[in-house]
């Protein structure tokens, strides 16, 4: 423990310092010779070896090799971590301890949509900061109730609540629904319980949502899970007509665009009909919009594109600009069913997350900002297309937006290091075949056809894997 402190004891920043480093320009330096160990963006830990030849280029700074190995003593072995240790960021840029600058197509997992350290963010986090950072839900608290009423009157919803991220948020999905059942079947001694889920869903890791995720090597590790779970074909209509049932079905958890699952699109027929089944059953619709929502799609709302509205939805990533908030927007008919102590938590909706989310949704608000985000997708897609065309690795590039994927016929692991190592980066996404790129919102064209090009540059690397 006394190494590990000498180790850290003069990486820590006073907050001071905040000001200077979101104005803090880091020089690009030569590439870093590294053995970099292939990995999934899904993060599931697998014993990786990895040696970092580098070490800082500045006094008193950490190298990689140092916080690489502190992490290797300390931590529990959940993430199959990326050999990249990053200390500060601008933009769309990322800087690395050795002063190397990336491109960042992947913002934080599709939540830096303001880019990093964005001035107007700072400001709302500093300034909420030194007037009240928590006091619980015990109490009322003004930026929470103001991030509330924004949420609805942008919304389908009637009422809000506030959780820390978004498998709590879908965690808070599963407990209204199968109370709302409870609470409209107040006669009947087993009411609707079960739920639809759907092949290459991703709804979280805690034990309830890891039950609506299709992929096995979430949930089998950790079974019993939750039970009364149905997974049908993500698209097939006839499949969800014979599936949903009166008397059994509570509810009904999909994702308007699937990321995690390989950026795949719902059809508007598909949801309108998942709609008229759920209407029919009197089953909910749960729009999982953790990953799409808040204008990554070009829409606020993912489902706005299609026309169809749910009974709930859940969000997430992008809300708060970097730091941990999810929520769960429903209908009156839902909240009714709620009452107090159904449900709670200690930190959800903190004055200071709710003030930078107010930030963030006052930028994502602006006059144009969306339409800008549909442009620079069809243009980057547009790209992409050209880039790629011919490549016999390359099976489709699709997306809707800012979450753009590219579906490979090989691993696309060995494009991630790839591009890594040119400055660039990128996630994979689906069975590890799929490029997923869902970079800020506010990024330019420029580095739109930057990434691109570093894209196109390093698409040789398949070769060599598939031979």
């Amino acid at each position: 423990m006394s190494t590990f402190n000498a180790i850290f004891s003069n990486s820590i920043t006073p907050t001071t310092d905040l000001h200077f480093l979101a104005k803090l320009k880091k020089p690009k330096v030569s590439s870093i010779h590294v053995h970099i160990p292939r990995i999934h963006s899904s993060l599931v830990s697998e014993p990786e070896k990895s040696v970092i030849s580098s070490g800082s280029s500045k006094p008193g700074i950490l190298g990689s090799k140092e916080v690489i190995e502190a992490e290797g003593s300390v931590f529990v072995r959940t993430y199959a971590r990326a050999p990249l240790v990053l200390e500060s960021g601008k933009g769309c840029k990322l800087y690395d301890v050795e002063g190397k600058e990336y491109l960042d197509m992947t913002a934080g997992i599709a939540v830096n949509s303001l880019g990093h350290c964005d001035p107007d963010w700072v400001k709302a986090v500093v300034e909420q900061a030194n007037i009240l950072t928590h006091v619980s839900n015990v109490y009322y608290s003004i930026p929470q109730v103001k991030l509330a009423k924004r949420l609805v009157e942008s919304s389908f919803a009637d009422r809000v609540f506030f959780t820390n991220s978004g498998t709590e948020a879908n965690e808070a999905a599963i407990k209204f629904a199968r109370k709302y059942q409870r609470y409209s079947h107040p006669d009947e001694k087993q009411p609707p319980t079960e739920f639809i889920s759907f092949t290459h869903s991703f709804h979280g890791r805690t034990m309830g949502s890891v039950a609506l995720t299709s992929k096995e090597q979430y949930r089998l590790p950790f079974e019993p899970v939750m039970p009364g779970v149905t997974f049908i074909e993500y698209g097939n209509i006839e499949e969800a007509k014979k599936t949903i049932v009166s008397g059994k079905t509570a509810a009904v958890f999909v994702e308007p665009i699937q990321g995690e699952g390989g950026i795949n699109s719902a059809t508007k027929e598909f949801l309108q009909t998942l709609r008229t089944l759920c209407d029919d059953t009197r089953a909910l619709l749960v729009f999982d919009e953790v990953q799409c929502g808040l204008g990554r799609t070009g829409y606020l709302w993912a489902h706005e594109a299609y026309g169809v509205t749910p009974d709930i939805m859940t969000l997430a990533k992008p809300l708060a600009g970097g730091l941990p908030i999810g929520a769960t927007l429903t209908t009156e008919s839902v909240a009714k069913a709620i009452n107090f102590g159904d449900h709670g938590s200690t930190f959800a909706g903190g004055p200071l997350v709710c003030h930078a989310a107010i930030a963030v949704l006052d930028k994502i608000q602006k006059p144009g900002f969306l339409t800008s985000v549909s442009k620079k997708g069809l243009y980057f897609k547009e790209l992409l297309s050209q880039k790629t065309k011919g490549n016999q690795h390359v099976k489709e590039v699709r997306g809707l937006g800012l979450i753009v994927g590219i579906e490979l016929d090989v691993p696309a692991s060995p494009l991630v290091d790839a591009c890594r190592e040119a400055g660039l980066l990128i996630l994979t996404a689906g069975k590890g075949n799929v490029v997923r790129l869902v970079p800020p919102l506010i990024i330019s064209e420029q580095e739109l056809e930057q990434a691109a090009e570093v894209l196109s540059n390093c698409l040789p690397v398949l070769d060599q894997t598939a031979s």
